[in-house]
């Protein structure tokens, strides 16, 4: 028995890194998976194409979450397009790093906007579908900056940390309707964006983390796969560092 057999999913920014490792992963253990992009149209395309090849149900979605109406939009038209929403996994998400003394206000609003403001609209657009179906599990992407803070990175921290604050509240508002809201805070994990950095550079992160190794999506994927599952039906508000003991 697959773990997510039958269950529809919706995960945001899943054209790439850790967004598109929860969608394959998903569709690994038997979801129906919606997903959402914002710019890369072909490699959206591959991976709905990769997903349907797994026996289960795909769609990608141009929509940006960051824009309340089309949040709306795209819930409704999912709900149509796949009968139900069991799973939200909020993972969109942009960095503009600065120091403060030079970030403009530009680069602070935008990063609330995509990280923490569509968090907000996609959770209000699923959450009549949850509350008549009397079940559902939302999953919120932060960071192990949203829990530490890390220099640079006001606005993404700040982000970050409110979407625990978000979802926390979110736990308590829709619990008694047993519908459930977590958070997966990753740590450094290695994607293509990571690909790019100097390797030297990339040695020194893997070398401070106690278990010796950057993390991969398939890592981040499967703690995802355990909180949207009914294996975790006792879960919920709480925070998941996947951050190989960066922070312990």
């Amino acid at each position: 028995m697959k773990l997510l057999e039958g269950k529809t999913a919706i995960v945001t920014g899943a054209s790439r890194g850790i967004g598109r490792g929860i969608a394959q992963e998903f569709a690994n253990q038997g979801a129906n998976v919606a997903f959402t992009y914002s710019s890369s149209e072909g490699p959206a395309m591959a991976l709905e194409e990769e997903l349907t090849a797994l026996g289960v149900k795909a769609k990608a979605y141009k929509s940006d979450a960051a824009n309340f109406a089309a949040a709306q939009e795209l819930a409704d038209q999912i709900l149509t397009d796949f009968g139900s929403i069991d799973i939200l996994v909020n993972n969109a998400g942009i960095t503009k790093d600065n120091l403060l003394m030079r970030m403009s206000e530009q680069d602070f609003d935008k990063v609330i906007e995509v990280n923490l403001k569509s968090i907000f609209n996609m959770t209000k657009a699923v959450q009549r579908t949850m509350l008549k179906q009397r079940k559902g599990s939302i999953i919120n992407m932060s960071s192990v900056v949203g829990v530490k803070g890390n220099a640079g990175q006001t606005n993404y921290a700040a982000s970050k940390a409110g979407i625990i604050g978000f979802s926390k509240s979110v736990a308590l508002e829709l619990g008694s309707r047993n519908i459930r809201s977590n958070v997966v805070a990753p740590g450094f994990i290695e994607t293509e964006m990571t690909g790019a950095l100097d390797e030297k550079v990339v040695q020194g992160w893997r070398d401070a983390i106690p278990l010796k190794r950057g993390g991969t999506p398939a890592d981040i994927a499967n703690a995802c796969v355990f909180l949207a599952s009914d294996m975790s039906s006792y879960i919920t508000g709480q925070v998941l560092q996947v951050d190989g003991g960066m922070l312990t």
